[in-house]
């Protein structure tokens, strides 16, 4: 087994609602709400799930964009939730971000040099400052860019090659973990692949771990070792790409797959469909016990008196956990539908 690089524990980031003229806190958002895993060197962990689960808010908390309510992100054994300024400036050049929106997360007023270089006015002591040009030149043609683009600005690049100056920016400093915001769910699918590509060959050659956050099923599974589907700021079901895509435990995870499109035009009418009923439910206000009992076909007594904790269950194999009741009986109609 890798060696664990990254861990998150009973991780929670809850805002507060504030109403009132004197702005009194009347409640909270529970965006993120007591989620756990490992990420182990070298691989790529997917997240997964609808918009507002919490996904690009774990994404912050990962980073310390965000300041956690409770719990601890540990990286290489130390504590980043309770980590000091200097602490995290030594700890950043190991964890970096490559944000979702590649025309926001470019200064449009700096010359791709200045934003592939910035890390490096930040770490000084990374790379000498006579050396740092033909370094950045060197970080573009890892990414597929010409090195002659140094001295142009983001505008006069489309939206995938944004990205990869995004990406460059984020390896510039060797980390080891790369926290992925839905780095190509604002890109045309063609030019998905080619990002996700790039990205594929950069792990190999830096050995990289990825942290990837996105919606789409289809490009998790192609990239993704594990996967992670969370629902309403918890982890609802969590396993290798083959456990999840093939064996799915849990209800929520069997209705997104059932939703992702088919190409093959032959088989669309065999597949199961299970449509969703109702809306999310607030997060400020959670239903109880299980969170999707709400939504859920599944659902009985228990599963709103009774939360079902996100274990390990030697039934279901492998590294396979799920926050499910009846997650045995999901995974037998599971493969008899398969």
């Amino acid at each position: 087994m890798t060696e664990v690089i990254l861990e998150a524990k009973d991780l929670k980031k809850h805002y507060p609602i504030r109403s009132g003229v004197v702005r009194r806190t009347t409640g909270h958002v529970k965006a993120v709400d007591g989620v756990s895993f490992e990420l182990r060197a070298g691989e790529t962990l997917g997240i997964v799930g609808e918009s507002g689960c919490g996904k690009s808010t774990l994404g912050r908390l990962l980073m310390r964009l965000e300041d956690p309510t409770e719990g601890s992100i540990l990286f290489d054994g130390v504590d980043m939730a309770s980590a000091g300024r200097s602490e995290m400036r030594r700890l950043r050049r190991d964890i970096q971000i490559v944000f979702q929106d590649p025309y926001t997360s470019l200064n449009p007023r700096k010359t791709v040099g200045d934003i592939i270089g910035e890390p490096f006015d930040i770490h000084p002591d990374v790379v000498p400052r006579k050396g740092r040009k033909r370094r950045v030149q060197e970080l573009l043609e890892q990414v597929g860019l010409s090195p002659e683009h140094i001295n142009r600005y983001p505008h006069q690049f489309s939206g995938g090659q944004r990205q990869r100056i995004g990406i460059a920016r984020g390896i510039a400093l060797n980390p080891k973990v790369l926290v992925c915001d839905e780095p190509v769910s604002a890109l045309d699918v063609s030019v998905q692949a080619q990002v996700i590509n790039v990205m594929e060959r950069l792990q190999d050659e830096l050995g990289l771990a990825y942290v990837f956050i996105a919606h789409d099923l289809s490009v998790v599974r192609h990239i993704s070792d594990r996967v992670a589907v969370m629902y309403l700021g918890k982890i609802a079901e969590i396993g290798t790409d083959a456990e999840i895509y093939e064996r799915s435990t849990h209800p929520y995870t069997r209705a997104l797959l059932s939703a992702v499109p088919v190409p093959d035009p032959t088989t669309r009418g065999t597949r199961e469909q299970i449509p969703l009923q109702g809306d999310v439910p607030s997060p400020a206000n959670p239903p109880s016990g299980c969170r999707f009992h709400t939504r859920c076909w599944k659902a009985k007594e228990i599963c709103s008196l009774e939360e079902p904790a996100l274990i390990d269950r030697p039934d279901l194999g492998g590294s396979h956990r799920s926050a499910c009741h009846f997650a045995e009986e999901v995974m037998m109609t599971t493969s008899r539908k398969g």
